[in-house]
């Protein structure tokens, strides 16, 4: 598992524009696999999104419902969830652009 600290480190690589410079002077495979690991990146980004949205927005669903609620609660309802992402009322932590 990747650490907070490895994290960082990767964002400081963009950040200083080292990740440009490596793709401007790399051969072919090294683009490859500096691209390969941006896509892999923007998608494990997405992935954390969905999974933070489920784990912050259960557990907060969890703590307004009564008890003897929570048990029929945890799931939404067969066709909710495409709903409320075809009418925008579908929660993301990702601010709206």
């Amino acid at each position: 598992m990747l650490t907070p600290q490895q994290l960082e480190e990767f964002a400081e690589y963009m950040r200083s524009g080292e990740l440009e410079k490596d793709f401007a002077d790399g051969c072919e495979h090294d683009r490859y696999y500096l691209l390969e690991m941006l896509e892999k990146l923007m998608d494990m980004g997405d992935l954390a999104d969905e999974v933070s949205t489920r784990v912050i927005f259960k557990g907060s669903l969890s703590a307004l419902l009564p008890p003897q609620a929570q048990q029929g609660a945890a799931k939404p309802a067969e066709g909710q969830t495409a709903k409320a992402e075809a009418d925008g009322s579908a929660h993301s932590l990702r601010p709206a652009p």
